[in-house]
């Protein structure tokens, strides 16, 4: 952007792709931070502000190419200093600059993946000093825009995060995630072994009361869906397993709460497993959930398709239950969309029964016409036709009347399938249609 001449000059800009498809009042805001929303607001009901020409909203959508009209700059009131700039301030000692660029395991223009280790939590909070957003100016780099996160892994969670190096980047990447084509595996040991090693768990998860949000739990009344895929990797007897899971859904604490509801918690997971959760023989305390891959498609064409290596702690674990990591890697990610819901399921079966029903309705009708598709004649009770009838021949039948089978004044039988049950103790009923 050029800013312009002088002061009080109309100025122009051009969107840029970092910035396609964002709102308006989002772009006021990281490209003129100094102008409110009031006054942006005021711009945009007095018509001062157009897009391509035409009156804007703050609400409105911006596109790449277009052009942004703005007011000239109003200078501050002589009793209220303008609003500074904010500026970022870098506070990221050597070390810290050295551990966020050591999680880096994938880097292109658009995008880096991070292994996050256990322990460090995804974002800050009232208690949470230190954090992964807190080290991402260590990536910044030279790029103009702060790098972004795109998704979250709980804090004792360990593998592939994503980052996004650009707006633009960040919401294609939030797109894919929202609808369900990105993949992410995850590897987790669980205590005991599902009688069933490939299963869909689908049971709703919302916040546990009492918790403060801090806890969810199944609730089938007022949760929101969600849905996770297990596949068995290997098993170590009837106490231990090590378990594939592909959450298509992205609820908070959603792989702990399911395996947990199920009757297999995680490994280390004391919060939702409870004592239960832990193994003996060694085997660490620590939380045994992993990221262990991430599928994704590239905003530039292509994907992103990285493995994070386990942390020790894990690792150690699957050597001593004897697994190798080869065995989970052979498991052949789909490709397709995710499997359909049983609600899908459902409404899909009902789509099908109705369309069979109105073909079978016109294979009906089809059949009562003639060959040169006139219709056939009203049945009995109907509308009376308004062709005059040949007058039928002495002693004969009426004409289009249809001679019964078999002896003189037998009944017909019934169609096939549409007699009494066997025994005689079935009541007749009316043929099932076709």
């Amino acid at each position: 952007m050029t800013p312009p001449k002088a002061q009080d000059a109309v100025r122009q800009f051009t969107v840029k792709p970092d910035d396609d498809g964002i709102r308006l009042d989002r772009w006021f805001k990281r490209h003129l931070p100094e102008t409110s929303f009031n006054l942006v607001s005021r711009w945009a009901r007095t018509g001062q502000l157009r897009v391509d020409g035409a009156r804007a909203k703050p609400g409105d959508h911006v596109a790449m190419g277009q052009v942004i009209r703005v007011p000239p700059a109003e200078a501050p009131a002589p009793d209220k200093p303008g609003r500074p700039k904010r500026v970022r301030v870098v506070n990221l000692s050597e070390e810290q600059i050295d551990f966020a660029r050591s999680m880096v395991i994938h880097q292109d223009d658009a995008a880096f993946v991070l292994n996050k280790p256990p322990g460090l939590a995804t974002q800050g909070g009232t208690k949470t000093t230190e954090h992964v957003d807190e080290l991402l100016d260590a990536l910044q780099y030279d790029m103009e825009s702060r790098p972004k996160l795109v998704h979250r892994l709980d804090k004792d969670t360990s593998g592939a995060l994503l980052v996004a190096r650009t707006a633009r980047a960040a919401a294609a990447f939030s797109k894919s995630f929202s609808s369900r084509t990105a993949r992410k595996v995850y590897w987790a040991l669980i205590v005991g072994v599902p009688s069933i090693e490939d299963g869909m768990i689908e049971l709703p998860i919302g916040k546990q009361p009492g918790t403060g949000g801090e806890k969810m739990h199944v609730d089938e009344k007022e949760g929101s869906p969600a849905r996770t895929r297990y596949r068995v990797i290997a098993r170590a007897g009837n106490h231990a397993a090590w378990v594939e899971l592909q959450p298509f859904t992205g609820r908070t604490h959603q792989l702990r709460v399911h395996m947990a509801a199920i009757g297999f918690p995680i490994v280390g997971d004391g919060k939702y497993g409870g004592a239960e959760a832990f193994l003996t023989g060694g085997i660490s305390r620590k939380m045994h959930l992993h990221a262990r891959r991430l599928r994704v498609d590239h905003p530039d064409g292509g994907r992103i398709d990285v493995r994070a290596s386990l942390p020790h702690h894990f690792a150690e674990s699957l050597r001593t239950l004897g697994f190798e990591e080869a065995e989970g890697d052979a498991l052949h990610l789909d490709d397709g969309p995710p499997p359909m819901t049983r609600e899908q399921l459902k409404a899909n079966a009902r789509a099908h029964a109705k369309s069979v029903r109105k073909e079978r309705r016109g294979e009906r009708r089809g059949r009562g016409e003639g060959p040169s598709g006139d219709k056939p004649a009203p049945r009995s009770g109907g509308k009376p036709s308004t062709r005059k009838a040949p007058a039928a021949k002495p002693g004969g039948a009426k004409p289009g009347a249809r001679k019964p089978a078999g002896k003189p004044g037998a009944r017909p039988g019934p169609r096939s399938g549409g007699g009494a049950k066997p025994g005689g103790g079935g009541r007749s009923g009316p043929p099932r249609s076709r």
